[in-house]
């Protein structure tokens, strides 16, 4: 937000030095309004002092905030392991390949907090073992030994692509 009205700022200034009219003022009357909020009730003043304060704090907040990352947790009573999800599609998708025999290029994985999606692309003309994959799935994740348990789900594309 704060970042689109600098934009725009610059571009009612670049707007103001090229001599064209502003898009929706001009930098002069910018510095007007603001000059003039002197004048304005205090009421109004200070509601938009309230507004503007509580949209800092609520932005330093989302700053600082930890965010939602791509990582799972395993449960190993040793040491805390934290493992990227990418890394658990990555070994998902070869044994997702592997058992439902397609080349590993038509295995895609996609691991979200609760959900591993597994998307294969079949070779034309040959059939798929979707349980296979699934089964594949479900083992390799109970070997992982994650906190959160992922719900894996397996889906064949209706149309193969063409094998080498």
């Amino acid at each position: 937000m704060t970042s689109a009205a600098c934009l725009w700022l610059m571009s009612e200034i670049v707007l103001h030095l090229l001599g064209r009219p502003g898009l929706l003022a001009t930098p002069s009357e910018i510095a007007h309004t603001v000059a003039g909020a002197g004048a304005a009730p205090p009421a109004l003043v200070g509601v938009i002092g309230v507004a503007t304060g509580l949209i800092g704090a609520l932005l330093l907040f989302l700053a600082v905030a930890p965010g939602r990352r791509s990582r799972h947790l395993l449960a190993i009573e040793r040491a805390v392991t934290i493992v990227d999800s990418e890394v658990i599609a990555s070994a998902l998708a070869r044994d997702a390949a592997r058992a439902a025999g397609v080349a590993p290029d038509n295995a895609r994985v996609t691991v979200t907090s609760r959900r591993v999606t597994v998307h294969i692309t079949p070779t034309s003309g040959t059939p798929v073992d979707r349980t296979a994959a699934l089964t594949a799935v479900q083992e390799h994740l109970h070997e992982l030994g994650l906190r959160r348990v992922l719900q894996p789900k397996v889906t064949v594309a209706a149309v193969g692509r063409v094998g080498a």
